[in-house]
């Protein structure tokens, strides 16, 4: 059964606010806060450092953390890798790489700026970049990914769920087409890891990105890379904690994941990720999913109804719904959400600004769910919509 009572006391600041922002951030529950309040008064120390007692504890909970990661994705331990968002693990892969002129990447036109600007500086090395169109509804047709494939392309990267639309991708036929063609896969799950199922071997990407602050539940400043094969990138930094052996003339690095995490790492951000994965997991994903989706339906069924008001995105869509009133600036519809009635939503272009322009569009407001939201709360955001709508008459 979806306890949603017991979960919404799991975050405290649903008592003053209705926080309809999950896409940027969502809320960490208290047991993932307290997993982290626990490293700094119980066992602080560092990671893979040290003999004491406590450098031990604090390594085993990082490890455990890593296992938990793992598990819940259905990725490999060895190449579940931890960084500081999502934006950081695409850098890796596309730094990692050994690239040559003419050689060729392929994106989508709805792609969020992390999962296309490094792909795009690739080009001060000769690499040939081509961003392939959706359709009005924020979908990408695999075949059109197919047919944009050339001898040249190594690698297509590609949203699972976009942040402007809650459009979802059919990534799977995608990167079966794509390892048809030789092609390797980056898969960003940024909007989809712990809002659906999620399972990386299924889906057969080469690497899977996510950060741990969004469906994940965790703190900011975590991200998360999961590699098929460890060996298919170089480790983008180098100093301690990834190396086994260093004299003035060589070095030799640690197997992964380790030779990509170089530097103390951020320990409580991942023991607290690790206990906000497992808060996810004890809540059920299907049912975590089952309950967004029909959130963001509710929503964009409710906000349709109003006159002035255009909504954006596939009717199946995850819970992200973006839209816009008319006759009225996205930024000034958040900022009188926030102010009227405590809501929280996020406006503007949502670091896709290729994704709105091709649509025409200068900005939307967007509405994005969590497990923790209500159907209340979702009727809350269309009263204030059509009170707002109901200025431009």
């Amino acid at each position: 059964m979806y306890d949603l009572p017991a979960i919404r006391k799991d975050f405290p600041l649903l008592e003053e606010f209705i926080y309809l922002d999950n896409a940027a951030t969502t809320q960490t529950p208290v047991p993932a806060v307290k997993a982290m309040e626990e490293y700094f008064y119980k066992y602080a120390a560092n990671h893979g450092r040290g003999a004491h007692r406590l450098a031990r504890m604090t390594t085993d909970k990082y490890e455990d953390a890593r296992e938990t990661v793992a598990s819940f994705l259905n990725a490999d331990v060895s190449g579940t890798v931890f960084t500081r968002n999502a934006t950081e693990s695409i850098n890796m892969v596309a730094y990692g790489l050994k690239w040559h002129p003419k050689d060729h990447v392929i994106v989508s036109i709805v792609e969020h700026h992390s999962n296309l600007l490094p792909w795009l500086r690739l080009r001060d090395q000769g690499v040939e970049v081509t961003a392939v169109q959706a359709d009005k509804e924020g979908v990408v047709d695999p075949k059109q990914i197919e047919s944009s494939i050339t001898n040249k392309t190594r690698l297509i990267a590609v949203n699972h769920v976009t942040n402007t639309f809650g459009s979802i991708q059919d990534i799977e036929t995608i990167t079966k087409k794509c390892h048809e063609n030789g092609c390797q896969v980056l898969v960003d799950a940024s909007q989809s890891a712990g809002h659906m199922p999620l399972d990386m071997k299924k889906v057969g990407a080469d690497f899977l990105v996510t950060p741990g602050h969004k469906g994940l539940l965790g703190p900011q400043g975590t991200g998360i890379l999961c590699l098929k094969d460890t060996d298919s990138i170089k480790p983008m930094y180098v100093g301690g904690g990834m190396v086994n052996y260093v004299s003035i003339e060589s070095y030799q690095i640690e197997a992964s994941p380790a030779r990509f995490e170089a530097g103390t790492p951020n320990i409580p951000g991942v023991i607290g990720l690790g206990r906000a994965v497992e808060y996810v997991k004890d809540a059920g994903i299907e049912n975590i999913e089952k309950h967004e989706t029909t959130l963001a339906k509710k929503a964009a069924s409710l906000l349709a109804e109003i006159p002035q008001v255009q909504v954006y995105g596939p009717e199946n869509r995850a819970g992200v719904v973006s839209f816009d009133v008319e006759g009225i600036n996205p930024h000034d519809v958040a900022i009188i959400l926030d102010q009227t009635r405590k809501i929280c939503v996020r406006s503007g272009y949502h670091c896709a600004m290729p994704a709105l322009q091709n649509m025409g569009l200068k900005g939307t407001v967007r509405a994005s769910f969590a497990l923790y939201n209500t159907i209340e709360e979702v009727e809350a955001l269309a009263e204030a919509v059509s009170n707002i709508a109901a200025l431009v008459d």
